[in-house]
């Protein structure tokens, strides 16, 4: 974990949890628009499932933090909350899917670690993923694709195999979130393909006093694609935490 100096006027630090592949310069665009003091930006490549990355956060985080997940992020962020809600002071989730993974998808799942190990991440991840990952205005942009495949190749095969198996093996945590009294913010891309709208709207469900927000114009990587609005709804989100 990446830790600055404290959050001005909020004892509750931000803990900012990435997504596969993703590690702290996925967050960087949206640190620069919240100018906020003290935060850590945390890659999830030491545990094999959500409960064991959870547990290993709670074991050497403060008694109380904001916590925003990003994609595999949101779904340790929710494992979190059903462990220890009252240390949370806020709660984030951004292109999150709360329902447990479909038996189906775990062949798929663990072919494409081979795939990818075989082409290269670079390769592999341009020719699969790339345009679920964006808005499809934003294929053709060279910056926001190099930063997505840099922050894969830094992360690597192995993180990605480990990452893959806490999605395989992640569990359904909406009891826990219907009773988290503390503020929820829920923020997805219109475009986004793999986190879709239907996905967020199971956990406005099951959360109803949560904060929903769909940015129009992107698509899966909201804190690449729109650093800016993603900045407005988390700064009032922190506020309102902090109170």
């Amino acid at each position: 974990m990446n830790t600055s100096p404290l959050l001005e006027n909020h004892d509750a630090p931000l803990i900012l949890l990435g997504g596969t592949l993703c590690n702290g310069r996925l967050w960087q665009p949206l640190i620069e628009q919240l100018n906020v003091a003290h935060y850590s930006c945390v890659t999830l490549n030491d545990g094999n499932s959500t409960h064991a990355l959870a547990q290993r956060l709670l074991d050497v985080l403060p008694p109380r933090f904001c916590l925003a997940g990003f994609s595999l992020g949101a779904m340790v962020a929710l494992e979190m909350v059903a462990l220890a809600p009252q240390r949370i002071a806020g709660l984030a989730l951004l292109s999150v899917n709360p329902l447990r993974d479909l038996p189906e998808n775990v062949a798929t799942r663990r072919a494409a670690i081979k795939e990818a190990a075989s082409l290269g991440i670079t390769s592999w991840l341009t020719k699969n993923l790339w345009a679920k990952y964006v808005a499809p205005h934003r294929l053709d942009d060279a910056v926001l694709h190099q930063t997505i495949v840099q922050m894969a190749e830094e992360c690597g095969i192995d993180v990605f195999a480990r990452q893959t198996e806490v999605a395989i093996s992640r569990d359904d945590r909406r009891a826990a979130l219907a009773a988290f009294n503390s503020p929820i913010l829920i923020i997805n891309g219109a475009y986004d393909a793999i986190c879709t709208p239907q996905h967020h709207q199971a956990v406005v469900a099951t959360a109803p006093q949560s904060r929903w927000l769909t940015l129009p114009e992107s698509g899966h990587f909201l804190p690449l694609e729109s650093p800016q609005l993603v900045a407005i709804a988390m700064r009032n989100w922190i506020q309102e935490s902090a109170s």
